[in-house]
């Protein structure tokens, strides 16, 4: 169903406030330049610090400027099940045609607690849900047992799998189905992870080189491995260097050097130390996006 580059979006801010004209301006481009898949108020559009009606309004402007150029997938996870079906049927309403749902973060709920929120959420909204696993921030992994039984309902179709277990996808291949939309969401390891049996990758690193992370999913599909290995190798320094603090912050000032957003984010986030700055620079220059 979804396959290739997907942008994690950021959500970029002027003075405390979402900067709109911005956020258009930045999914206008990332469709411009191949991305194959967005995905607005996600963790690295800082959702947790966005207010509800500026999390509808930041999916209804993505859908706005996409106009079915690509598929919009909106998150809408929290740690909260009902606040979690509430902004799922907003994205619903301002036309999203997915939604990414992290494990619930904090609560640590049991395998079959993480089984019946994703439950409660399908069986209260009728839209197509990637389960977002993301071990290192939600303190909850969600097993391949859990996945399967929630892949026999019909629309859970997909994973974002952030534990960087490279063994997961082709044990996810076996124990689920060649239907099932797996998704890498480490940079780093996304060739290795198609190489395990994914469909592409929701990015981070796409906000700053989408040109690059779209040709390098399109030489895979194509089967262009010689040239898979030359953009992966171009974008590793980078893929490290902004994830060298806690992201989105290293990679919003990534986006502001090419003039695309302001650095700012929301607290409890901060500004990144002058060293990671000369260290983001520098992978930038290396890949080619600054001169």
């Amino acid at each position: 169903m979804f396959k290739g580059s997907l942008v994690a979006l950021i959500t970029p801010f002027r003075n405390h406030d979402v900067d709109e004209t911005a956020f258009q301006e930045h999914v206008a481009w990332q469709i411009g330049q191949g991305t194959h898949g967005l995905v607005p108020c996600g963790t690295t559009g800082e959702s947790p610090a966005l207010h509800d009606d500026e999390h509808k309004r930041l999916i209804a402007l993505c859908v706005e400027v996409a106009k079915g150029r690509a598929p919009v997938i909106a998150g809408t996870g929290t740690n909260s099940t009902a606040h979690t079906i509430e902004l799922t049927r907003r994205a619903k309403a301002a036309g999203a045609d997915a939604a990414l749902i992290v494990c619930p973060y904090y609560n640590k709920p049991t395998q079959e607690g993480l089984y019946q929120h994703f439950k409660a959420v399908h069986d209260s909204v009728d839209l197509p849900i990637i389960i977002y696993n993301i071990p290192g921030r939600s303190s909850v992994d969600m097993t391949n047992a859990t996945m399967s039984r929630l892949a026999k309902l019909p629309n859970i179709v997909g994973v974002k799998d952030a534990t960087n277990d490279l063994g997961r996808p082709l044990r996810m291949r076996v124990d689920i189905g060649a239907d099932f939309c797996l998704l890498s969401g480490e940079d780093a390891t996304a060739v290795a992870y198609l190489a395990q049996g994914g469909d592409g990758c929701i990015s981070v690193t796409a906000n700053v080189a989408p040109r690059l992370c779209s040709e390098m999913h399109e030489a895979w599909q194509k089967g262009d491995t010689a040239m898979v290995r030359q953009l992966n190798q171009r974008l590793i320094p980078l893929h490290d260097a902004l994830f060298a603090e806690t992201s989105p912050a290293p990679v919003k000032y990534a986006a502001s050097l090419l003039g695309r957003c302001t650095a700012e984010v929301r607290q409890p986030l901060w500004a990144i130390m002058p060293e990671t700055q000369e260290r983001v620079q520098r992978a930038m220059r290396g890949a080619g996006l600054l001169n």
